[in-house]
């Protein structure tokens, strides 16, 4: 991945991991249908699994398998599997814009946690164009926000898990592998969703047309957990973070190529803003770089 430029590698890599794990959610959401939320999750999880550990031995991480329970690895996907639950009972209970709508706010925890913990600096030029990302996401989610109750405080606790998780996973150490980073992950959900399960749901026993979407769901979910870890770990926060609110344009995509849900003008307008905001921080940054250079 060195060819690619140092200033762009971390954004490429958070629009890739939104755009996996937002193909990822379009199968889940068609998989639920029939079937509970955490039985569902597990399912994901074991294809996952049978996914990912053939290719841990295909990419000569065999032997690095046991780093799977390595205590910072460990640590940031704890903080994986609350978010997730968090997640999947407030998608439950809420509508789909509002939930997406809290969960906009992780990029914006991620900079306060890295200011705060690593003495990231951020500047006001940044910080305006990630408040206009933000503005822009709230206008591709158009939330209601109907029926405010402990399930978007669940939302809110979905989107402070993930950038806990995100700034746990900046102490993971650097020869800790990032596929690693990512089975550990898909392990984690996978028995903290059987649990779940276990306690809460009763089994149906899935169709083919579930495994199969669970078996693709399964296999872009690695790469959501992969490029999400190294977006962090190759690019600074600051210039990072912005990108997660691609999410929302990945999530018009899948809604007018899967379910025939066209964007309304206020989305495309948030979509441009989003796009816009994003294109001219990498723009910052390479700049900066540059007369670091000269300097």
């Amino acid at each position: 991945m060195h060819f690619i430029p140092a200033s762009i590698r971390g954004p490429l890599f958070m629009i890739v991991s939104t755009g996996s794990y937002l193909v990822n959610d379009t199968m889940m959401k068609l998989a639920t249908a029939g079937l509970p939320s955490y039985e569902v999750l597990f399912l994901r999880g074991a294809a996952a699994a049978l996914w990912g550990f053939p290719l841990l031995f295909a990419l000569g991480y065999g032997k690095q398998i046991p780093l799977i329970f390595d205590g910072q690895v460990l640590r940031r996907n704890l903080l994986e599997l609350a978010a997730i639950l968090c997640y999947v009972v407030a998608l439950a209970n809420m509508q789909i814009a509002d939930s997406t709508a809290l969960g906009q706010i992780t990029p914006l925890l991620m900079l306060v946690g890295s200011s705060i913990l690593f003495g990231e600096r951020i500047g006001g030029q940044r910080m305006a164009l990630i408040g206009l990302g933000f503005i822009g996401a709230l206008m591709v989610a158009q939330p209601t926000m109907q029926g405010i109750s402990v399930y978007a405080l669940l939302a809110l606790g979905n989107a402070a898990f993930a950038a806990a998780r995100d700034l746990a996973g900046r102490r993971v150490a650097a020869e800790v592998p990032g596929m690693i980073v990512a089975i550990s992950a898909i392990v984690v959900v996978l028995i903290g969703a059987g649990a779940g399960h276990l306690v809460s749901e009763r089994w149906v026993m899935p169709g083919t047309h579930h495994l199969l979407l669970m078996a693709g769901a399964g296999f872009f979910l690695i790469f959501g957990h992969f490029f999400i870890f190294m977006a962090y770990r190759v690019g600074p926060t600051s210039a990072v973070a912005p990108f997660y609110y691609s999410f929302t344009v990945w999530a018009v995509i899948s809604g007018l190529l899967v379910f025939g849900q066209f964007p309304n003008a206020l989305a495309v307008c948030g979509i441009l803003l989003v796009a816009g905001s994003g294109l001219t921080i990498v723009s910052l940054d390479q700049r900066q770089r540059r007369l670091a250079v000269v300097a």
